[in-house]
């Protein structure tokens, strides 16, 4: 059976562990009790060893010894006394122990007050901050239905003069907005419209009156609202409106002209709100049961080790307090579900409560039947590759150099990409043993996202693929086969993954695979795209992985241009276009995390943003210098390696432990670390701290010429950049943990959305 502990621990929820009522510390002090109870015996008292079988020997050897009456008189005598003696020291020690259980048992109980006034207050807390943004939502609601309205009855009178008549108006297509939802209703009269216009006008929406349409033109409603620029069309009409009203008209800011498609946003964002609050609110409800749940536990360990029944009485005062005893939760929860119902999904229950209440990607032991599977065939073909390429002499000095170029641009790319899935699959299965919600920080759906073991699936599945496919290519290389057939093999396989990759058919991952698309195109296109937590947390993995990239390039040319034909592999390497090619796949991932920073800053207008995008300007500026050597290698360009890359990688390790993993705080309780730890043993965040700062400095190798051959130098590169990708995977958990930290400081557990109407108060 599961200890409760252990269970609690399981079920809580980590970004409210310090508002829990504090389980493991009760439990200690009721060992304390339990201790303080046990009578306290004298080390140099008698003690009695029970019946042995040298009892009898005892017995007679003592009536020998024991002749005379008066030694009996005297021992008898001497027997009374220490036993008189053990009576007071007994008595004494009692009253001692009686006195330590007492005071054991009443700190027990205010330690108990404590808690509960602690859990009760957090309850208070969170159940008004929903209540009032309950009540923000139902007016957003509002405002969002009295605007269709409007909206409507501008577009009936302007049909109404164009047709004389109101005819036309029935035979309107409805907007997206009326076929989803219910936002479509009778037509309002005059003062009932000019009413909501007042009403709209008080809580921020501005209407124009002023400005006068064209002619053969409509007339335009010029209202404000307030819609995130997400994409690059809102980024760029927000940025045109901002400087066409700052240059020319200078009106107050208040957002874009109203159409059709903000009020879908609109619409949208308000979705997406009520979701966040109803999944609060049953985090809320979850926090109730579990803690009602954890006080009973505790009240039953201390009646069962003090023999007292004082669980009966405290829980009444338990059930009295505001977290058990208060239904507005619950009303709330029925509040929002009937909004939802009504207005989202036509009254269509069962449909509302796939978006209030997902339901989570049960575990499957198949999944971990194939990764073993795919497991063992991965070691077993890569051995047999092993043998065959030592038996036919593929790595001899007559064969390397055209086997080298075909094989390992494409293979070791495959191989370095399944490292990465293999390091992301340790990140996933050591955020959940340490209970740091990654779903919630990278914000992905429950029902959809990839777990430890799917990823150690794909991973293995591609491995195992690759090294079939070198098995095959080697097989039919070395039984005669015309080289540039064979050699589209590796293209063939190459082009397979990218077609399964944008495959639309429901298969292999679907909804992760368009998820990782999307991502790719928010930092491709930065900064035009808000930038989310998965967006700037995939660029930072690119950053590690500018090997491949150049491995993808080098595969490009070599099938696009026709080397594996010809094996002029010349073309590929020595160009002017490949020469220019190197540098902007380089510079691509530190200048896209860069524009990711400069947006970030344009948003937020934090400059710690600023100074993170100073970091890639230097990672940037560096990685050229280390190009540039490589061709040119003078004296000049290793000193400018070496201070370039010397500037960058201490900018790079002081925001590794500084910033992204909030290390090295001189004033901590846990020396050169942080005041809160989610691993217990310490020693695994120095080990981490060194080894980082180790693997940071593996460019020492780009200025160290080594005179090795062709093959040991493809190795040794590749080896190179597998470190890397092994650093970025070490540090995926520590920036993860310190995420998960501050939202737990900030006890924040359900993502806030933005709403967009405003209170005229909040702008002005």
């Amino acid at each position: 059976m599961v200890k409760f502990s252990k269970e609690l621990e399981a079920q809580l929820i980590p970004e409210w562990k310090d508002a829990f009522l504090n389980y493991w510390l009760l439990k200690k002090h009721v060992k304390k009790i339990k201790l303080a109870r046990k009578p306290r015996h004298d080390p140099d008292s008698n003690f009695d060893f029970g019946v042995s079988i040298f009892d009898p020997v005892r017995v007679f050897v003592a009536k020998i010894f024991c002749s005379d009456n008066n030694g009996e008189n005297i021992q008898a005598k001497s027997k009374i006394d220490t036993v008189e003696k053990d009576e007071e020291q007994v008595n004494e020690s009692e009253h001692v122990h009686l006195f330590s259980q007492e005071y054991e048992v009443k700190l027990f109980f205010e330690m108990l007050d404590d808690e509960l006034n602690k859990v009760n207050q957090f309850y208070m807390d969170k159940e008004s901050e929903f209540l009032e943004r309950g009540e923000i939502l139902n007016k957003q609601l509002q405002i969002l239905l009295d605007l269709k309205r409007v909206l409507n009855d501008r577009r009936r009178k302007i049909l109404s003069a164009q047709t004389g008549s109101n005819s036309g108006f029935s035979s309107l297509p409805s907007s997206p907005l009326q076929r989803n939802s219910d936002f479509s209703e009778q037509s309002p009269t005059d003062s009932d419209t000019d009413d909501v216009i007042a009403a709209l006008e008080r809580n921020g929406i501005k209407f124009d009156y002023s400005s006068k349409p064209k002619k053969g033109m409509k007339s335009k409603i010029s209202m404000r609202i307030d819609i995130p620029a997400t994409t690059p069309a809102q980024t760029i009409a927000a940025v045109t409106s901002m400087l066409r009203e700052d240059l020319v008209y200078n009106p107050k800011k208040g957002g874009d002209y109203i159409n059709r498609h903000k009020i879908q946003c609109a619409e949208k964002m308000i979705r997406g709100a009520f979701v966040e609050l109803y999944r609060g609110l049953g985090l809320l409800r979850k926090y109730s049961s579990l803690n009602m749940v954890a006080f009973t536990k505790i009240l039953k360990k201390f009646d069962k080790v003090s023999n007292q029944q004082e669980s009966v009485n405290y829980l009444k005062t338990v059930k009295r307090s505001n977290f058990i005893c208060s239904d507005k939760v619950v009303r709330l929860m029925d509040e929002v579900e009937s909004l939802f119902t009504e207005h989202y999904t036509k009254n269509d229950r069962k449909r509302a409560m796939k978006f209030l209440r997902p339901l989570h990607q049960k575990d499957s032991h198949m999944v971990t039947f194939f990764v073993g599977l795919f497991t063992g065939s991965f070691v077993t073909l890569f051995s047999v590759y092993v043998i065959l390429a030592h038996i036919t002499g593929m790595f001899s000095s007559a064969t390397q150099a055209a086997y080298m170029e075909s094989v390992y641009p494409i293979f070791s790319m495959f191989a370095l990409l399944s490292l990465h899935l293999f390091m992301y699959g340790c990140n996933l299965f050591m955020w959940k043993i340490t209970r740091i919600n990654y779903n919630f920080i990278f914000e992905f759906q429950t029902t959809t996202a990839l777990k430890y073991r799917d990823a150690f699936l794909i991973c293995t599945c591609l491995m195992t693929s690759v090294v079939g496919a070198m098995i095959l290519h080697l097989v039919l290389l070395s039984k005669g086969f015309v080289p540039h057939k064979v050699n589209f093999i590796p293209g063939t396989l190459l082009l397979g993954f990218v077609l399964l990759l944008i495959c639309p058919l429901n298969v292999f991952y679907r909804p992760t695979r368009f998820y990782f698309l999307k991502v790719m195109r928010n930092i491709i296109c930065s900064p035009f795209y808000k930038v989310l937590l998965v967006d700037f947390f995939m660029a930072d993995q690119l950053t590690s992985q500018i090997p491949l990239l150049r491995h993808m390039e080098v595969a490009s040319c070599y099938f696009l241009a026709g080397s594996f034909k010809t094996h002029h592999y010349e073309i590929c390497k020595s160009g002017k276009l490949y020469r220019e090619l190197v540098y902007i796949i380089s510079f691509s991932p530190y200048y896209w995390r860069a524009m990711q920073c400069a947006r970030r800053w344009f948003d937020e207008g934090n400059r710690d943003h600023l100074a993170n995008l100073g970091k890639y300007v230097s990672a940037m500026v560096a990685a050229g210098a280390r190009l540039t050597y490589a061709r040119q290698p003078t004296q000049l360009w290793m000193i400018v390696v070496l201070v370039t890359s010397v500037v960058a990688t201490v900018y790079q390790l002081y925001w590794d432990f500084v910033k992204d993993w909030g290390l090295l705080n001189p004033k901590s309780k846990n020396r050169w670390l942080r005041d809160d730890l989610v691993l217990k043993n310490k020693g695994a965040y120095y080990v981490s701290i060194a080894l980082n700062l180790v693997l940071r400095v593996a460019w020492v190798e780009a200025v160290m010429k080594f005179n090795i051959g062709m093959l040991e130098t493809r190795l040794l590169d590749f080896f190179l950049a597998s470190l890397e990708v092994i650093r970025r995977g070490h540090w995926n958990y520590y920036r993860l943990e310190n995420e998960h930290l501050n939202n737990a400081g900030k006890f924040r557990a359900v993502n806030t959305v933005p709403l967009p109407f405003r209170e005229m108060n909040s702008e002005e």
